[in-house]
């Protein structure tokens, strides 16, 4: 482990010193009606390593894995589930039993049928722990899937949960055929067979994927491309320079060093969202000092959101109030505010037990490197109070083996996902995956319980907005700060809309408009 330190001063010059967050800019706005035709590049920072979509990890896999594959349901822009696969679906009044009708007629790209058969398989598999797929975690409490007819799949539930039609739209959670899941998953490492709207061209993972319009995609009208092709570029300062000589067309992720070189290049369109993307400082809630509410209450007064804002994120995102939800998720509770106030922070400290002070070690993974720089940030600003926290930081790898869900104090970081109820499963019920902060707070858990069994809109906006105050008031972990998501696109490039979620892409969508390259 690596100890960092970083001056004061240094600290401060350089948070005031960073751009303030700008409007962002105006939605992208499609220009007349979808052409079809033309090749689409679009630059991503790291292979795609994996082909297979049920164990996919990272943006590009991901991003491959929605071109070639299908899901029961899609993540709309507006965090709602669409149609993909299924063309409708219904419960029980008790919400435990989920039906889904499936589109007719659905074809494998090589040729074969897909059926509720292969909905059943595929989820059995991602079921299934030998399968190592995140889906399993994250599709819901799935217990089963059964096939009731070549287009009716019956899901039952170990419990109700009000939010399955979202959950399926999970990154991995993707249709594969059953015959080829009776045969070993490994066939997937070196090849695709999906029903997405593009077939796999080539693939080669660390320098660039082609994949080509799916004809017999269920959907006659798209996708509007001929060919996408997927281009790696490790470096974010050649990724940039690519975009704006023309070279690709789409930056599918903008490093916030080159969004504001992006921004100013002749012909080319910066895209910016908002995202529920944030970093956040845990603290093991079952053991001291962090099992005193007081402690963890004195540290959150101890932050500047909007300096960390500056400072961490470059201007680039928006504070954070201690809840994992902000306005990009549909049940946003705008909770209080929380500014530093160093008095009150050490009267809390003193009041715990600690009047002289606390002797604390934070530990950052070196990945991404914006948890060392919060980590640095958060021990300037507790100073004053009576903190006296050590960073260290150590490679990925080893806070993955040695720290994650174990350590008592140390920095996340975490995408948005797709409901309230899946990041509070996630990180903050007792049950919950990544229970890292252990607060296993009775109150919390049952206001999650209860909105996950409700259907009534106005109740559930109210339990989750009671679950969000009372993480505001107890802080299991401090969250002060959310990222906005960046790209950028060529100004040809039509129909294309950043996702909040940011592991959703919807290429289908994308055509090409005037001044768009001629690529064979």
């Amino acid at each position: 482990m690596t100890p960092i330190r970083l001056d004061r001063r240094a600290f401060l010059t350089a948070a005031t010193a960073l751009p303030l967050a700008a409007a962002a800019p105006a939605p992208v706005v499609a220009q007349g009606a979808p052409k079809r035709g033309g090749t689409l590049r679009i630059s991503v920072d790291q292979a795609a390593s994996v082909l297979n979509p049920l164990k996919a990890r990272v943006n590009p896999e991901y991003l491959l894995g929605e071109l070639l594959y299908s899901g029961l349901t899609r993540l709309a822009p507006d965090m709602t589930a669409e149609p993909d696969l299924a063309l409708s679906w219904t419960s029980s009044p008790d919400l435990t039993e989920w039906t889904f009708t499936l589109r007719p007629g659905l074809v494998f790209h090589d040729g074969s049928p897909c059926t509720a058969q292969d909905v059943a398989a595929s989820f059995a598999a991602m079921l299934d722990p030998k399968t190592a797929s995140a889906a399993r975690t994250n599709i819901g409490p799935v217990d089963s899937v059964t096939a009731t007819g070549a287009t009716t799949a019956v899901f039952k539930l170990k419990a109700p949960y009000a939010d399955l039609p979202v959950a399926l739209a999970y990154t991995n959670a993707k249709i594969v055929p059953a015959k080829v899941i009776a045969g070993g998953l490994d066939r997937l490492m070196r090849e695709a067979i999906g029903t997405g709207p593009f077939r796999l061209v080539s693939y080669e993972a660390d320098r660039q994927v082609v994949v080509a319009r799916n004809d017999t995609y269920y959907d006659r009208a798209r996708p509007y491309l001929d060919r996408v092709e997927m281009v790696v570029y490790p470096d974010p300062t050649a990724e940039a320079s690519a975009l704006m000589a023309g070279d690709t067309d789409l930056m599918a992720n903008a490093a916030p060093s080159e969004f504001g070189r992006l921004s100013m290049a002749d012909g080319v369109a910066p895209l910016r969202t908002p995202s529920g993307q944030f970093l956040n400082v845990n603290m093991g809630c079952d053991q001291k000092p962090f099992s005193d509410v007081r402690v963890r209450q004195a540290l959150a007064l101890t932050v500047d959101r909007t300096a960390m804002v500056g400072f961490v994120a470059e201007g680039y995102g928006t504070p954070g109030q201690d809840s994992p939800i902000n306005p990009a998720y549909h049940f946003f509770k705008d909770v209080p505010h929380k500014a530093p106030d160093i008095a009150a922070a050490k009267k809390l400290l003193a009041e715990a037990g600690h009047a002289d002070g606390l002797d604390l070690t934070l530990i950052a993974s070196d990945r991404p490197g914006t948890r060392a720089q919060l980590a640095v940030a958060l021990r300037e600003m507790a100073k004053p109070a009576g903190f006296r926290i050590t960073v260290q930081t150590m490679p990925h790898a080893t806070y993955l083996e040695q720290v994650w869900k174990k350590g008592p104090f140390y920095v996340g970081f975490y995408n948005m996902q797709a409901t309230a109820d899946a990041i509070f499963s996630l990180l903050y019920t007792s049950n919950a995956a990544w229970n890292e902060t252990r607060w296993n707070n009775a109150a919390f858990d049952k206001l999650v319980d209860q909105a996950r069994v409700t259907l009534d809109e106005g109740k559930r906006r109210a339990l989750y907005g009671q679950a969000q105050l009372l993480m505001n008031q107890q802080v299991p972990s401090v969250i002060p700060v959310f990222f906005d998501l960046l790209a950028a696109r060529r100004r040809w490039v039509e129909g294309y809309k950043l996702h909040p979620r940011g592991a959703v892409f919807r290429l289908d969508h994308v055509w090409l408009g005037e001044g768009a390259p001629k690529r064979g």
